[in-house]
């Protein structure tokens, strides 16, 4: 952790949400006009798309051991922990970007699926913002959760992740179901031993539940709407925590333990304004008052 340059990081599997919650940080950072540098987590992943689906392929063939992006194995996990560590003691550091899409390809230079050269990062940031798979991450040749002062979990329940999943690799991505289910299937290890971990170590953690049936993730027709859920926000430590304002200001919700507060799925991005904001405001004052 720094007190000069402060570190949040948005944890999460792939299908949890991630992105919505970096879209509500975005709108604090710009309404607060703090400067922030952005990681995506695909940035370390250690295989460009064809490398890793090369990898796939010779496990799925008993060529190597199984292989998925959730596992140290397929990420640059000592890389991301020694770029938080020189953040954090400089301000600075390399970072690159995955490049997702046709969109990104244009804008970025470089074919869908590869990664653009590393490059230092722009001076004069406020903070840095990680989001991706391993802001939590504790593990052999890397700890990066100790670099974080603000770590935030989003973790849908496992059959609404499942929906998610299904819904973005089939219709976005042209994948066909069986496809879809094989990747769930193989990354299950990695998803138990490396990702689950990571939630007892957050700060505050977002857990969004249907409120209806989702027994059979495989057959839901679309993903249950924010109205048709509700979120779970737990607290790792209470102490400084409003809850009569947050209960108050965020309709219908309610504390269901000492520190935890429910609210419906449509107030989750209030929900993250209001108990965000000032946190953020905090770390900023730190950063100040040891400057």
């Amino acid at each position: 952790m720094s007190l000069r340059h402060p570190i949040i990081a948005v944890t999460g599997s792939s299908g949890a949400g991630t992105t919505t919650v970096m879209k509500s940080f975005s709108h604090i950072f710009r309404r607060e006009r703090i400067a922030a540098q952005v990681i995506e987590g695909d940035s370390f992943h250690r295989f460009d798309r064809a490398g890793m689906r090369e990898r796939v392929r010779r496990a799925d063939s008993g060529e190597g051991p199984s292989i998925s992006h959730f596992g140290p194995e397929a990420n640059l996990l000592a890389e991301l922990d020694q770029t938080l560590r020189e953040y954090g003691e400089t301000g600075g550091g390399k970072v690159r970007r995955y490049i997702h899409d046709a969109g990104e390809a244009k804008e970025l230079g470089g074919e869908p699926g590869t990664f653009t050269p590393w490059a230092d990062m722009a001076p004069g940031s406020d903070l840095l913002f990680y989001e991706g798979l391993h802001g939590g991450y504790v593990g052999p040749g890397a700890n990066v959760a100790r670099h974080v002062d603000l770590l935030v979990g989003v973790v849908p329940i496992i059959n609404l992740e499942w929906i998610q999943k299904l819904h973005r690799d089939q219709n976005l991505r042209g994948y066909s179901q069986d496809a879809v289910v094989d990747t769930i299937l193989r990354r299950m290890p990695d998803y138990v031993n490396h990702i689950c971990p990571q939630f007892s170590r957050t700060h505050v953690n977002f857990q969004r539940v249907p409120t209806v049936d989702t027994s059979n993730p495989f057959i839901a027709k679309d993903i249950p709407s924010a109205d048709e859920s509700m979120v779970v926000i737990r607290f790792a430590d209470p102490k400084g925590i409003d809850f009569p304002y947050l209960v108050s200001m965020l309709h219908d919700s309610w504390m269901s333990r000492p520190n935890n507060i429910v609210v419906p799925g449509g107030k989750m991005g209030l929900a993250m304004q209001l108990i965000f904001t000032p946190m953020i405001l905090r770390l900023m004052d730190i950063k100040r008052r040891a400057q």
